[in-house]
């Protein structure tokens, strides 16, 4: 799994123009889905992305993490951050999951938030969404399950 998370003070995803995630501070997160990714994938990588310490603290030191500042999660799906460019001008999408095997992890990992507690917000996947974001710092990680210890 690969995920883009950016540090926002606040973020939205419409479909047909009616706003269905909205957050404040927090994170908003571009989920993407691999072939080779599993049910521990989604576990690792929340896990993961959910403990980050990239909030300031009183010393202007990133040091506090998502729950130290009451913060929120928009989850978005997004099967282009396996797109492949290396050939010609238009990316290739073959390095994506599958609808049947990346819906139900895409699912799972708004689950794992949950279970983490930090209830997510979240897009539909496969849908025509806009997001909108105001990123804070900026800060944003780009995150792969498989270069997790």
């Amino acid at each position: 799994m690969r995920a883009v998370v950016t540090r926002v003070s606040e973020a939205s995803v419409k479909i047909d123009g009616e706003i269905v995630g909205k957050i404040g501070r927090g994170f908003l997160i571009l989920l993407g889905v691999g072939p080779e990714d599993t049910p521990a994938d989604c576990r690792k990588l929340a896990e993961k992305i959910l403990g980050l310490r990239i909030f300031t603290d009183e010393n202007d030191k990133m040091n506090l993490s998502l729950e130290d500042v009451s913060g929120q999660v928009l989850v978005v799906s997004q099967f282009t951050l396996y797109g492949n460019v290396r050939k010609g001008r238009r990316p290739s999408f073959t390095g994506a999951a599958a609808p049947s095997l990346a819906i139900p992890l895409y699912e799972q990992f708004l689950s794992e938030c949950e279970r983490l507690g930090f209830p997510p917000q979240h897009g539909c996947f496969g849908a025509d969404m806009k997001v909108a974001s105001v990123n804070d710092g900026p800060v944003t990680l780009v995150i792969d399950s498989a270069e997790l210890a």
